[in-house]
C-alpha cells in the first residue's frame, strides 16, 4: 500500500482517509438511478464523472506533496486536495440536483470529509516551512517569503534516507 511508504504519520492517516472516501464516493455513485432522462441524465454523468476524478486527485496529489518534501509543492498540491474535497460534498447537491437522492449516503460522506479536514489541518501544520523555493507567482510560499526573494539552498540528503521518494 502506498500509505506505508509515507515516512509522515499524519500522512498515512491522511492517505488512507482519502483511499475510504474514494472507495465510499464509489459506492454512492455506483447507486445513482439509471431511469433519469433526457438532459438530466448528461448532467448527472458529469456531475459523477466530477466526483469520481476529485476522489481519484486526492490521494495522488497526497503521494506528490509527500514526495516533493518542499514547502511551496507541499502548498500547491493541499490547496488541489482542499478544493477537490470541497467539491465532493458540493457535488452532493449537483446529484440531488439531478434526480439521485441519498441523504443517508450523503450524510456519511459530509462526515468523512469533515474527518478527512481534520486531519488535512494537522498535515498542512507540519509542513516544513525552512525547505522551500520561492514561489515567483506568490501564492505558496512560507510566512514573510516573498516573489523575488532567494531560496535558501536545501540539503536534499539524508543520512537514514533508504533511497525511496517518501
Amino acid at each position: 500500500m502506498m500509505e506505508e511508504r509515507f515516512k509522515n504519520p499524519h500522512a498515512k492517516a491522511l492517505y488512507k482517509k482519502a483511499l475510504e472516501i474514494h472507495d465510499l464516493v464509489r459506492s454512492i455513485l455506483a447507486a445513482a438511478p439509471e431511469g433519469v432522462k433526457g438532459s438530466r441524465r448528461e448532467m448527472l454523468r458529469s456531475q459523477m464523472d466530477d466526483m469520481r476524478a476529485g476522489t481519484t486527485l486526492i490521494p495522488a496529489k497526497i503521494a506528490g506533496a509527500e514526495a516533493a518534501d518542499l514547502y511551496d509543492l507541499r502548498m500547491e498540491n493541499a490547496a488541489l486536495i482542499r478544493k477537490a474535497a470541497r467539491e465532493l460534498v458540493v457535488g452532493l447537491r449537483g446529484l440531488e440536483m439531478f434526480g439521485f437522492d441519498a441523504q443517508d449516503y450523503f450524510n456519511l460522506l459530509r462526515t468523512e470529509v469533515e474527518e478527512f479536514r481534520k486531519l488535512f489541518v494537522v498535515w498542512v501544520a507540519g509542513f516544513d516551512k525552512g525547505k522551500y523555493f520561492v514561489d515567483n507567482w506568490g501564492l505558496f510560499n512560507p510566512p514573510g517569503v516573498n516573489p523575488g526573494d532567494e531560496s535558501p539552498d536545501i540539503d536534499f540528503g539524508d543520512e537514514d534516507d533508504d533511497g525511496r521518494p517518501f
